[in-house]
């Protein structure tokens, strides 16, 4: 299927690796120009070369750390100059740090909040206007299965994700006549590097192989898999679609039927 978004311009941050990743490459799969970034310049750079030569498409590499707000502003203005207004974004961030309630001090939850919703929030502010011009853009929010059911243990995460789950769906409302969409999509269990950080732990913890521990995390899903980054990404291109014009402000699973829930 043609998704009709060639020669479109998309941002894709913390686009090294895991879904970021995924997402960023199966943009430019279909003909996108895309920019990356990651906190890292060497792996920008790598990673921008690797997409430009498998796709055949424009792929500039940028430097920013998503809990920054003047490297979001920098990134915007790069991105900018070097190809245009962002057509697409998609908005992406590592996770904070894990914890419950008893260790998780009340510090913490500001650089959270800044990482894992205000990053996003700003990449809206920074991109939404020039794009409601247009009368054409998409904005995705990586997020995750817990804003429909907490995680045990990454508090943080869970309550930041929330808060940007309530920023989108007022938002998509309000300017869904201009042609702009908002829509979230939300992993499951994917082979990340977040993903295999808890495995490693599990791993410690109990002795057992990291095998073992990823088919238990397996056997926990309908499916009786854990999920890629391409299966990710591919979700994520087609929410950017022109087929797509008509979904906004939804939360999209994307998780082997592993949330239980009837909404």
């Amino acid at each position: 299927m043609d998704l009709g978004i060639k020669g479109k311009i998309a941002l894709v941050t913390a686009a090294t690796k895991g879904l970021g990743r995924g997402s960023a490459e199966a943009l430019a799969a279909e003909g996108c120009r895309v920019a990356i970034c990651s906190r890292t310049a060497a792996d920008v750079e790598r990673a921008a070369g690797e997409l430009s030569a498998k796709h055949g498409v424009e792929v500039a590499g940028f430097t920013a750390d998503m809990s920054q707000a003047g490297d979001i502003d920098a990134l915007l203005d790069g991105v900018r100059a070097k190809l245009g207004d962002p057509e697409i974004v998609v908005c992406n961030a590592g996770g904070p740090p894990t914890g419950n309630f008893a260790t998780t001090e009340i510090g913490q939850f500001l650089p959270a909040v800044e990482l894992s919703m205000m990053s996003s929030i700003r990449l809206t502010y920074g991109t939404v206007e020039a794009m409601k011009a247009k009368g054409w853009g998409r904005i995705v929010y990586i997020t995750s299965v817990s804003v429909k059911q907490p995680i045990p243990m990454i508090l943080l995460s869970n309550t930041a994700r929330a808060g940007l789950t309530g920023f989108m769906k007022t938002v998509a409302r309000e300017i869904a006549a201009t042609g702009v969409t908002l829509n979230a999509v939300l992993p499951g269990a994917h082979r990340t590097e977040r993903i295999m950080a808890t495995v490693r732990t599990e791993v410690q913890d109990t002795g057992i192989s990291e095998e073992e521990a990823l088919e238990k995390r397996a056997q926990a899903i309908p499916m009786k898999s854990i999920g890629d980054a391409e299966d990710f990404g591919g979700v994520v291109a087609f929410i950017c679609s022109q087929q797509a014009r008509y979904i906004t402000g939804e939360n999209i699973l994307v998780d082997g039927g592993a949330y239980a829930g009837l909404v």
